[in-house]
């Protein structure tokens, strides 16, 4: 294998993911189910000579609930962060009123996005930096498994 490429274990609960994104492209995203819930954060991956990078949007995260971590060559993005149901109550003439939102899509869930690193990577040099919502991380590839030239010697 030359790629990263998506893991996803065989489970009920990713079976049950898939089904939902299929009746979501048939029907429309439901006005029931914010996006957030809904959906993982978008993912691009790159490979230059000497590394493959991964770029995750992480908007309204920080890197204190972004856990990065590699075991058995599977790398794993995942996010703790707690959701708070917040119900505010702002005084008035009459006494208190309690607030309610009328509409609410900016929430951010925990998720978890797996990937399965190619045999060239280096699970040692991985590196991670996060900046204004995005995290990236660069993977070093191996030095033996770099492509090289073989000079052909003549009689």
């Amino acid at each position: 294998m030359k790629a990263v490429t998506l893991y996803r274990p065989v489970t009920i609960a990713n079976a049950l993911n898939d089904f939902d994104r299929y009746v979501e492209s048939f029907f429309g995203e439901s006005p029931m189910t914010p996006a957030a819930y809904t959906r993982e954060p978008a993912v691009d991956i790159r490979e230059t000579e000497d590394t493959y990078v991964l770029e995750a949007e992480l908007p309204g995260y920080d890197e204190k609930n972004i856990e990065v971590h590699v075991d058995r060559g599977i790398l794993s993005i995942e996010s703790k962060k707690e959701e708070k149901i917040e119900r505010n109550v702002s005084p008035s003439k009459g006494g208190a009123k309690e607030e309610r939102y009328v509409i609410r899509e900016r929430r951010n869930a925990s998720f978890n996005r797996s990937f399965k690193l190619p045999e060239n990577a280096d699970l040692d040099a991985i590196s991670a930096c996060f900046n204004n919502g995005l995290l990236c991380l660069e993977i070093k590839k191996l030095a033996e498994a770099k492509k090289r030239i073989i000079q052909i010697q003549g009689k």
